[in-house]
């Protein structure tokens, strides 16, 4: 699965994808943004206000309950304002 990171995440994290394979009992977002804060000091900074990080799989916008069982792509990114 490719990992897509935009804005301050790709910033903090120093990368703007990465492809990985998360365990069999990671099957939603929430799920997979808890292992990517396992997985280093920079994602557990970079997660550490998930609530106010939007998600998309497969380029749909979702919840963080959505599931990942079959995604190929799933993208972080802040909350986008309008001006």
């Amino acid at each position: 699965m490719k990992v897509l990171y935009f804005a301050w995440l790709r910033e903090n994290l120093g990368l703007s994808t990465e492809d990985i394979e998360p365990p069999g009992n990671v099957t939603t977002v929430a799920d997979l943004i808890s292992w990517l804060q396992a997985r280093s000091p920079r994602h557990n900074a970079a997660f550490a206000a998930a609530n106010n990080i939007r998600c998309a799989v497969d380029q749909d916008f979702c919840t963080p309950d959505a599931s990942i069982a079959r995604a190929r792509e799933v993208a972080f990114f802040p909350p986008v304002t309008g001006g």
